[in-house]
């Protein structure tokens, strides 16, 4: 998309009267100020999550009970997914969204700015819920991030303080998605038809429907263990004729989705970073906004393969198998058309790149256990085990983490005035590439092996990788600080940055000064 600005002036120099001190932050009303307010939240409980799953890795250092019992060992996994899924990883894109949507389609702000205000205060008291519920009798829910009944109707007050935290986050979301999609298709500039927007706006807009469409469900399931819990009811209580696996199908009806609210607006992440530093147009621009959107569609017929073991019937399972297969189709079409655009470009291996490239190589593996795990002879066999642990931490670490990394290092010099620490941003990615394979490459073996997850102690035939395992992901955990020390670096200051610091970059959002002023596009610019 080239973007011709009629008014190079359509921002204002002077700054507008508004709030400093903790009131700038509290009423925010400023898109840029609650991305980023986003952004450090979900930086928060990144290290957090981080923390949980550290905790996880020294009890599993070796064979035997080391440090924490089991019921406190599934505390620790069940409050590490809620976390890092709807605590980091998700609060993150929509900062990315915050930010990033306003200045690529050209408009002054968020269409509902007070709406936006208040569904990122929900956040924090919502992850202040999930971290409380440590210190309630009986400690915090332990039936895993799915929340299965029947544990989840059995568990102490700890499961009533996570249903609460989820249903706050999950409104937190249908605000943030109602904003995102009026800001899209009301808000842009004119000129900006639907296929010349930034393919990160197009996986946003896609992504806001997915979501607007399967909160409400999960919603409902966690509703209904309450109910169960509180109330007597019997939706999935066995005892009172409920059916147990009844949760599992809601659940994984917005649980799949779920995966790709989580990928998506990684793959608009990624579109615009490989274009800008290929120096050349993404290649077949149409087919990925197509592709997104079958994803999209697709992802609401295949949630049962997270099932084959619970007795469905051999028809349901090759329907879903197949149906699952479908979906490597327009994935492989978003990988080889960025391959396509690497493909004889004058390409520059700065660290947004670095992370691109990183995310492309390290989540197509994470696709092709996804297809082994689609096969369901072999997902019978594979169910529970490390195998899976490992599928999806290579699609959701080095799949959505990688490409938020990328979007950071590609936009921070708008969003600071400054260029960070090359040095540092390259040590970051090779630390975390090295480190993440070593933690999650050899789960794959021993989930082979038949090692189940979700336990505290296992048989000494896993001991060696499981040693190597922990000293992975305290690497990994580690190499995150140099993260932090970058990004914060480069608040505090670092060489000027020019308006459009990457040379191949296209978009409005280079059109404005860097640091992006408080306010920008005042007058909408035009694009040709």
């Amino acid at each position: 998309m080239s973007a011709v600005l009629d008014h190079p002036s359509g921002h204002d120099d002077h700054a507008h009267d508004h709030p400093h001190g903790w009131r700038r932050w509290v009423y925010a009303t400023n898109h840029k100020d609650i991305g980023t307010m986003y952004l450090w939240f979900s930086f928060t409980m990144f290290i957090v999550g981080g923390l949980n799953a550290l905790l996880l890795r020294s009890e599993l250092f070796q064979p035997g009970l080391q440090i924490i019992n089991p019921e406190f060992f599934n505390q620790l996994t069940t409050m590490h997914g809620l976390i890092m899924v709807f605590g980091a990883i998700m609060p993150a894109f929509v900062g990315f969204a915050n930010w990033q949507i306003p200045l690529m389609i050209g408009c002054g702000d968020m269409a509902f700015a007070r709406m936006n205000n208040f569904s990122f205060w929900l956040l924090p008291v919502a992850a202040t819920l999930l971290v409380v519920s440590y210190m309630v009798p009986g400690g915090a829910t332990a039936a895993g991030w799915t929340l299965y009944a029947p544990l989840s109707v059995q568990m102490g007050p700890g499961m009533d303080l996570a249903i609460f935290a989820v249903h706050i986050m999950g409104a937190s979301s249908i605000m943030g998605s109602i904003n995102i999609i009026t800001t899209i298709l009301n808000m842009r500039a004119p000129g900006m038809t639907l296929f010349k927007m930034p393919l990160f706006v197009w996986t946003w807009l896609i992504t806001a429907y997915l979501l607007i469409a399967v909160m409400p469900v999960l919603a409902g399931a966690i509703t209904m263990v309450l109910t169960d819990r509180h109330f007597g009811t019997s939706f999935f209580n066995a005892a009172g004729g409920g059916d147990p696996v009844m949760y599992q199908h809601i659940f994984w009806f917005f649980g799949h989705p779920e995966v790709y609210i989580m990928i998506l607006p990684a793959f608009g992440i990624v579109s615009e970073i490989i274009p800008a530093f290929s120096r050349k147009k993404l290649f077949g621009y149409s087919s990925m906004v197509y592709a997104t959107a079958s994803i999209a569609i697709l992802s609401f017929i295949v949630w049962a393969h997270h099932m084959y073991t619970t007795g469905m019937p051999v028809t349901g399972q090759l329907f879903f198998m197949y149906a699952t297969m479908l979906i490597a189709v327009p994935t492989g079409v978003k990988i080889f058309n960025w391959l396509a655009t690497m493909w004889r470009g004058s390409m520059t291996f700065e660290t947004p790149m670095l992370f691109a490239i990183g995310f492309i190589f390290v989540f197509t593996m994470g696709g092709f256990t996804g297809i082994i795990l689609a096969v369901a002879p072999v997902d019978i066999q594979l169910q529970d085990t490390y195998y899976v642990v490992a599928h999806f931490h290579y699609v959701l670490v080095a799949g959505s983490l990688f490409a938020l990394f990328a979007g950071t290092y590609f936009w921070l010099p708008k969003w600071t005035g400054h260029m960070y620490d090359e040095t540092l941003g390259k040590w970051h990615f090779w630390l975390s590439l090295i480190t993440f394979n070593i933690t999650f490459f050899p789960m794959h073996f021993l989930g082979l092996a038949g090692m189940p997850r979700r336990y505290a102690d296992y048989p000494m035939q896993f001991a060696d990788f499981n040693a190597l395992v922990t000293i992975g992901a305290f690497g990994f955990g580690l190499s995150q600080m140099v993260f932090l020390w970058a990004v914060v670096k480069c608040i505090k200051g670092g060489p000027k940055a020019a308006d459009k610091p990457w040379e191949g970059a296209e978009g409005l959002e280079w059109t404005i000064p860097s640091p992006a002023p408080f306010h920008t596009f005042e007058t909408p610019p035009v694009v040709k």
